[in-house]
């Protein structure tokens, strides 16, 4: 990973995740997924679901939320809320998009530590 402005860290190229795809990043403070549109945003969640653990990173990606694996519970990519779920966000990242590479916040990785 390369340190690109003193708050950002290139995590890999857009190209690197197929479109309505996840990725994991594996940081010092827990697993990451971040995802891929159909229309090329990106999004990053806790790799983790907060009902049971499920790994949102292989649920599948619809628009701008993504399906628990495990229990069908749908997540807002873009705020990390259940929709219809009585419990639990999964926490969301920072990242953004710059000349082809995918970008995460430094400051939100740490503050997870």
């Amino acid at each position: 990973m390369n340190v690109i402005a003193k708050d950002w860290i290139a995590i890999g190229e857009l190209t690197d995740i197929p479109r309505q795809g996840a990725r994991v990043v594996k940081t010092e403070a827990g697993c990451i997924a971040v995802f891929r549109t159909a229309n090329d945003e990106v999004f990053a969640l806790d790799d983790g679901c907060p009902h049971k653990g499920g790994p949102l990173s292989n649920g599948i990606v619809h628009g701008t939320s993504v399906t628990c694996p495990l229990h069908n519970w749908v997540f807002d990519l873009a705020t990390g809320i259940a929709q219809g779920a009585d419990e639990g966000a999964a926490r969301t990242t920072p990242v953004k998009v710059e000349q082809g590479r995918i970008l995460m916040s430094i400051e939100a990785i740490r503050a997870r530590a």
